[in-house]
């Protein structure tokens, strides 16, 4: 991914007066979360930081739902598709290694709107949207694997990228630990092991 399922990437950039706007006070949300947290966030610290009057924010986003919530649909916007390596494993394994280096970036804006979902029912319900977008988009890892014969047909690609990637969320958003190097492909490798198993077979 651009990293993660939940990394913003690079914003697409339609022209026009609205879209600057928008760029500029959704750049100024990203930026006070990853500084300051969702405590610190208001409309008026947004609008000061984007350059913008804070009337013009409050017109469009309403609020600091609005605005969190544009945050994540603009993540959803990105064109973002997963490697292909030529193999389930590497594929996994690249995916992972995306994921990893959003979550342990400085600062990681991708911690940022995982912390923002437990704060905010607006972010909450964003961030799902955003999974399913990029758990969907991920699934064409499994297809590529089925037509390659890797995989039998019938596999559950959702319950294998899932199980691919919940060690790295696990050691780094639960357990906090320092990021081992070895986890992406380790975690990838025995996810693929076990598709191959018909561990994940309908």
């Amino acid at each position: 991914m651009s990293s993660s399922p939940v990394s913003p990437g690079p914003t697409p950039r339609p022209g026009g007066r609205t879209a600057r706007i928008r760029d500029q006070v959704l750049d100024a949300v990203r930026a006070e979360l990853t500084e300051h947290g969702y405590d610190a966030l208001t409309v008026d610290t947004v609008a000061a930081r984007a350059g913008v009057h804070r009337t013009t924010v409050y017109r469009r986003w309403h609020d600091v739902g609005g605005l969190i919530t544009d945050v994540f649909d603009a993540a959803s916007d990105i064109d973002w598709h997963p490697r292909d390596t030529g193999s389930l494993r590497g594929d996994l394994a690249a995916l992972n290694q995306e994921i990893q280096d959003s979550l342990t970036e400085e600062p990681s804006f991708a911690a940022a709107l995982i912390a923002v979902s437990f704060r905010s029912e607006e972010a909450a319900r964003a961030l799902r949207r955003l999974w399913e977008d990029r758990y969907t988009q991920s699934e064409i890892v499994i297809q590529r694997a089925i037509q390659r014969g890797e995989l039998p047909p019938g596999v559950d690609a959702r319950a294998l990228l899932i199980a691919a990637t919940a060690p790295i969320y696990h050691q780094l958003v639960l357990l906090r630990t320092p990021p081992d190097p070895r986890l992406p492909d380790q975690a990838a490798a025995g996810a693929a092991l076990a598709a191959r198993s018909g561990a994940f077979t309908n």
